[in-house]
């Protein structure tokens, strides 16, 4: 690699708009991957840090994105898990420590040392980036890096939520948001066997849920969406992807005796109110579920490579970031955008 220097999207102050520069190429250090990014997707996650908008802010400036893919360019000392000219995901999960009881028990994500792409460490808004080694993973052959960048966000973090709903063959599941993470939700309640129900306030979202599969629509502008929930028998799981904690309310309110919500989309607002009356004596959980494991990023790139899911994405440059962000926010997005490099 001869380059030196590469272009980024940098967030120079929180809650400023990001500004494209001209920075150097970095170095992998020990155990790390020099990665020349292909893709990379833009999730929601990436506003609220530039804006800092969560208790534990990063720190300015920084490089966002955690949804990105490229090839290995050059490894650090003692990186030998993949090789140069793999393609790899970064995804949100940059390390963990490896040793406490979350990671030893299959909870990394839960970590407490752990590191956050494009948040604690730079991300993927780049020409290249540098990642641990133990923490991409592989994507396999036959996925574009265009594919490949919704899942390693959008993807693993709605398939987790599906795994720890324990949504069984028949169930119901009631899907609030059909987004970048919520055309992804949907599709793996179908091939977990559930029954789908998609719930959002956008004519464009709900034909792409129809597109997907969906068994049930509801617009919720025009309908109390838990009532309608309810006259289709009631939700066995409901997942709230939608960034309003009213939206979490009425998916709690969707839930049959027995039902789970899990959280997943997180508010700025970040209270909601539930009945614990009613969650008693229902039977009702609430679950929290904050994105996937290595593991689970392997298993949806292999549901994906076998032709079991479709992502739903439009391109964009990096230089577009600002405009992208205002798109996001303004719900003009069918589901993912994908900067290429």
């Amino acid at each position: 690699m001869t380059t030196t220097t590469m272009q980024a999207a940098v967030v120079p102050a929180l809650g400023a708009p990001l500004e494209i520069r001209r920075v150097p190429v970095p170095e992998p250090g020990r155990g790390q991957v020099l990665v020349r990014m292909e893709a990379s997707g833009l999730c929601h996650t990436d506003i609220h840090a530039a804006n800092g908008d969560w208790p534990v802010k990063p720190a300015a400036p920084f490089i966002p994105g955690h949804e990105g893919v490229g090839t290995v360019e050059a490894l650090g000392p003692g990186a030998d898990m993949h090789l140069i000219g793999e393609r790899v995901a970064i995804a949100w999960l940059g390390s963990a420590c490896g040793a406490c009881s979350y990671c030893l028990s299959g909870w990394e994500t839960l970590c407490e040392k752990q590191q956050n792409s494009g948040y604690s460490v730079d991300g993927a808004y780049a020409e290249y980036a540098v990642a641990d080694d133990r923490y991409v993973v592989s994507v396999p052959d036959g996925i574009t890096p265009f594919d490949a960048a919704p899942l390693t966000c959008a993807g693993v973090t709605t398939y987790k939520a599906l795994k720890v709903s324990g949504l069984r063959p028949a169930e119901t599941a009631v899907i609030y948001g059909i987004g970048g993470l919520g055309h992804l939700a949907l599709q793996y309640a179908k091939i977990f066997g559930g029954r789908a129900i998609a719930v959002d306030v956008d004519d464009e979202k709900l034909r792409l849920a129809a597109h997907l599969g969906a068994d049930e629509l509801i617009d919720a502008r025009a309908e109390d969406a838990a009532a309608m929930v309810h006259k289709l028998g009631g939700a066995d799981v409901a997942i709230a992807l939608a960034t309003s904690p009213r939206a979490f309310e009425q998916a709690y309110g969707s839930l049959r005796r027995g039902g789970r919500l899990v959280c997943v989309a997180l508010p700025a607002d970040d209270r909601m109110t539930v009945p614990i009356f009613d969650t008693v004596i229902n039977g009702k959980s609430i679950i929290g579920s904050i994105v996937g494991t290595r593991q689970d990023l392997a298993e949806v790139f292999a549901l994906h490579a076998a032709g079991r899911t479709e992502v739903v994405a439009e391109p964009r440059r990096l230089d577009q970031v600002n405009e992208c962000f205002e798109a996001v926010l303004g719900g003009k997005v069918p589901a993912r955008l994908v900067f290429e490099f």
